[in-house]
């Protein structure tokens, strides 16, 4: 299902923005524009459906934190509101799921800096007027049933719970379920670690693994999966010649561990282990792995992935890109102008630039309708 559109409000720089997507959307811009605040929007989504909203707005501070400072009207909500809207184009459904989140009432039950998730909707539309099949206000959840009436369900959600993850995937609620397994398959890269303890450098548990872990854990088992499973490492193999100058990507055959090393022109005999690597060697290959698994995930994004890296590598890496645009639909964002000329001329798209609008994140060229001023050009 593609990612159709998007909304963030009141969210740290996001006063309101909304914002139609493509197949490749990527955001350039300075520091402190607000990019990374849209990144971490649609990522807040992925929690909502996940069960784990409360616990990531906490992680970066908890709702004082997270909350838009900016001026507000007078008597208006102190609430995050979010929103995507996903088009199953198979099917020509689309699907549209919003969540508020406010502070915790004076008196209320709750932690004080958690947030207090106010109200949840799911519709759906397929040609006719949109169709409600869950509906939070309060604790009260009510759903969809097999008869096409509302109702309530037995359950009530805690404040900081959200309603779509406790119905989970049961089969009574189909709409939901489909929903909720296209926005898990969400991944999203906002920086791999490349010290010495990284597990990038370590060999993994030699198990099947279709799809890069976000921390890049199984990273040597996406290569075994790769190389012994698919047994087809072209795409990967062009990408390290390219990235390294000539090296190649050795894979043993993996026993109770999966491994990998690099062999480098200038040293044909010898393997250099991934302790050996750079940094900037380490981070390419593990995005490598992200863009050209064996299976790749619905919607990948990426967050600054240019850190570390040599800019001889961008190239490549913006051809990875392309490749992984046939099957996935693509989110990056980049200080890289350099990244941007190159992702733009494989993928032809033309980059959002983000900047600061009266204080507020905004797309440069954007109508508030969200769509790009130069669209019908």
């Amino acid at each position: 299902m593609l990612l159709r559109s998007m909304s963030a409000e009141n969210y740290r720089s996001l006063r309101a923005i909304r914002m139609d997507l493509g197949r490749v959307n990527l955001f350039v811009g300075e520091n402190g524009a607000g990019k990374s605040n849209l990144y971490r929007s649609l990522q807040l989504v992925q929690a909502a459906v996940r069960g784990t909203f409360a616990h990531e707005i906490a992680a970066e501070g908890g709702m004082a934190s997270a909350l838009w400072t900016g001026k507000r009207r007078p008597n208006e909500p102190v609430r995050i509101r979010l929103e995507a809207e996903l088009m199953d184009e198979e099917r020509a459904i689309t699907f549209r799921y919003r969540i508020e989140a406010g502070l915790r009432p004076p008196a209320a039950a709750g932690f004080a800096f958690e947030p207090q998730v106010k109200a949840e909707e799911l519709t759906i539309e397929t040609g006719r007027r949109p169709v409600t099949v869950m509906k939070r206000a309060g604790p009260g959840i009510s759903v969809r049933n097999e008869s096409g009436r509302m109702a309530e369900h037995p359950e009530q959600a805690l404040t900081s719970e959200t309603a779509i993850a406790l119905i989970g995937d049961a089969g009574h609620y189909p709409e939901v379920g489909t929903f909720r397994r296209a926005v898990s398959q969400w991944r999203f890269f906002h920086g791999f670690r490349s010290d010495r303890d990284s597990a990038l450098r370590q060999p993994c548990l030699a198990v099947t693994a279709p799809l890069l872990d976000e921390d890049g854990a199984n990273m040597a088992a996406v290569f075994a999966t790769l190389a012994t499973t698919r047994q087809d490492t072209v795409d990967l193999d062009r990408a390290v010649a390219e990235a390294f100058g000539g090296a190649r990507l050795t894979i043993p055959e993996p026993e109770e561990f999966a491994s990998y090393g690099l062999v480098f022109p200038q040293f044909p005999k010898r393997v250099f282990q991934p302790r050996e690597l750079s940094d900037g060697q380490i981070r390419f290959l593990a995005l490598a792995a992200a863009l050209l698994s064996y299976r790749t995930p619905p919607l990948i994004a990426l967050n600054e992935p240019e850190a570390s890296l040599h800019p001889d590598m961008l190239p490549p890496l913006a051809g990875m890109i392309a490749r992984a645009a046939g099957t996935s639909q693509l989110w990056i964002v980049t200080h890289s102008e350099r990244l941007a000329r190159e992702i733009e001329a494989r993928c032809g798209v033309r980059a959002k630039r983000v900047i600061r609008n009266d204080g507020a994140t905004w797309i440069e060229g954007m109508r508030l309708t969200g769509e790009m001023e130069d669209e019908d050009e």
